[in-house]
C-alpha cells in the first residue's frame, strides 16, 4: 500500500467520505462531504468508486509528498495546482512521481477543495466511513503536518470524458429552496414572509456544523415556552432565540431543541452552501 505525506497542512483539511448515515439513533451524525457533487467528481476523474475517501480543505489548500507514484485530481473551489512548483491542471487527473510535491492553493472563490487519489485514502473506517466529524470526534482526526496518509490499490480505469468538470461555480447568491415546518407555527405569519423576500447573508461563524445567517431580519416567535429536544436532518434551518435562522450542514447535531421553521432538501443548494463564503447573500425560497 503506498501513501502520501503530509507536508503542509492547511487550515483545516479532512478526510472525507459520503458519511454514515442511518446512526442517528445512536447519537451520531450523518457527517461525510459537504460538496457531495465536486467529491463525487474527484473521485469519478480517476475511476475511484464515490465512495472513495477525498481530502476536503478549507479557504487555502494542502500540501502533499508522494514517496511512490500517483495520480491525483482537485475540484470543488477553483485554485491552483502545482506540482514541484509548476502549474497543472484543475479538475483533471495529474500524475505524482515518486518524491514530487503536490501544492493546492489557496480558492480564488468558494471555500473547499476536494483532493481525490487513484485509489483513494484508505485509512480505517469507523462505523463504516472514513470520513472526520468534527462535532462528534469520530473518524480520522484533521490533518497534521507529518502524517502518512495511506492509499488504497487503484480500480478500474477512469470513466471517458469524466475530465470535463460540469458542476456550476462557487455561488455569488446563495439560493435555498425551503420546504417550511416542521416548527413553522411557532413563528408569526409575518415573519415567515419575510424570511422569503429578504436577503440575508453568511456569517464568518459558519462551519461544516451549520451555516449561519446574518443582516436579514430576525423570526419573530408565535409563541413562548421550550421546545423538547427532537431529532434533527440534514438541511433543517433551526432558529436560535436570536431570530437568525441556521442552515444545519453534514456535521449537525442529531437532536436540538431550538424550532425548525423549515428543510432544504439535500441536492445542489446545499452543495452550493458549502461553497459560499462569509458575506455572500442568502435568498431564501419556498419549495412545496
Amino acid at each position: 500500500m503506498s501513501g502520501l505525506l503530509v507536508v503542509r497542512p492547511g487550515a483545516l483539511t479532512t478526510l472525507q467520505d459520503p458519511g454514515r448515515p442511518g446512526y442517528a439513533h445512536l447519537g451520531v451524525p450523518r457527517s461525510g462531504a459537504l460538496d457531495t457533487a465536486a467529491h463525487a467528481l474527484a473521485n469519478r476523474l480517476l475511476g475511484n468508486p464515490v465512495g472513495a475517501a477525498t481530502l476536503e480543505t478549507t479557504l487555502d489548500g494542502v500540501r502533499l509528498r508522494a514517496p511512490a507514484p500517483v495520480t491525483v485530481a482537485v475540484t470543488g473551489a477553483p485554485c491552483p495546482v502545482r506540482i514541484d512548483g509548476r502549474p497543472v491542471a484543475w479538475g483533471a487527473p495529474v500524475r505524482l512521481a515518486a518524491g514530487a510535491e503536490l501544492d493546492v492553493g489557496r480558492a480564488e472563490s468558494g471555500v473547499r477543495a476536494y483532493v481525490a487519489v487513484r485509489g483513494g485514502f484508505a485509512v480505517p473506517p469507523v462505523l463504516g466511513s472514513r470520513a472526520t466529524d468534527l462535532l462528534s470526534g469520530l473518524g480520522p482526526p484533521p490533518l497534521r503536518a507529518g502524517t502518512v496518509l495511506p492509499v488504497g490499490p487503484p480500480g478500474p480505469d477512469p470513466v471517458a470524458g469524466a475530465d470535463t468538470p460540469r458542476l456550476p461555480g462557487p455561488p455569488t447568491e446563495l439560493v435555498l429552496p425551503l420546504r417550511p415546518g416542521p416548527r413553522a407555527d411557532w413563528f408569526t405569519g409575518a415573519s415567515l414572509a419575510r424570511l422569503l423576500s429578504a436577503r440575508y447573508r453568511v456569517a464568518a461563524a459558519s462551519n461544516r456544523i451549520g451555516l449561519r445567517t446574518e443582516a436579514g431580519p430576525p423570526l419573530e416567535r408565535a409563541r413562548g415556552g421550550e421546545l423538547p429536544s427532537e431529532g434533527m436532518v440534514l438541511g433543517a434551518v433551526q432558529v436560535p432565540p436570536d431570530g437568525m435562522p441556521v442552515v444545519f450542514l453534514a456535521d449537525h447535531p442529531v437532536t436540538g431543541g431550538y424550532p425548525v421553521v423549515g428543510v432544504v432538501p439535500p441536492g445542489p443548494a446545499l452543495d452550493a452552501a458549502a461553497q459560499a463564503r462569509p458575506g455572500t447573500p442568502i435568498r431564501f425560497v419556498r419549495r412545496r
